[in-house]
């Protein structure tokens, strides 16, 4: 018996020589446990606006946002998932949007989705766009490359003055 206990007891032995090694390490463990809830900041959870919320005023982050509740301005985010109960009365400017609710203002967005329960009273400019069956819209899509590019309104702009030199030269 004191053979089998001699047997295990090198063996604890060895691995005990295992965590001392580990002890020098015991001060980079705390610099460890700092580097593991940097993945957590990278993703933060979605900022919430409940139902009962009402918001008058502009919203911009880099994070995601789902809003329940009424926000009378614009909207900048990275996902934007816009709830049934939601109402929003201004421009909408994301990465991703997801509309479940109503939206009165201009959309811009990589990828935009309006679900069967979506109501959008305004223009769509996307580079990608699905709308499921029972979606109710009124406005004008329009597909672009770069859909968050500022410079996508001044292009817009530009080719408006053209026409009326057009319509001058009709008149003269």
């Amino acid at each position: 018996m004191f053979s089998k206990s001699k047997i295990n007891e090198p063996g604890p032995k060895a691995e005990d020589t295992a965590p001392k090694p580990a002890a020098p390490e015991a001060p980079r463990q705390p610099s460890g446990e700092f580097k593991p809830s940097t993945p957590p900041k990278a993703k933060p959870p979605a900022s919430v606006l409940s139902s009962d919320l009402h918001i008058t005023g502009n919203l911009k982050t880099t994070g995601d946002i789902q809003v329940e509740g009424t926000v009378e301005g614009d909207i900048r985010a990275h996902l934007l998932t816009i709830g049934e109960t939601a109402t929003i009365k201004g421009e909408v400017v994301a990465d991703d949007v997801v509309i479940n609710g109503r939206i009165v203002g201009r959309v811009r967005g990589l990828k935009v989705r309006l679900t069967a329960t979506a109501r959008v009273e305004g223009d769509i400019i996307h580079k990608t766009i699905a709308i499921e069956s029972g979606a109710h819209f009124e406005g004008s899509v329009q597909r672009q490359d770069d859909p968050l590019s500022t410079r996508g309104k001044g292009a817009a702009a530009a080719p408006a003055p053209q026409p009326k030199p057009a319509a001058e030269g009709q008149a003269g």
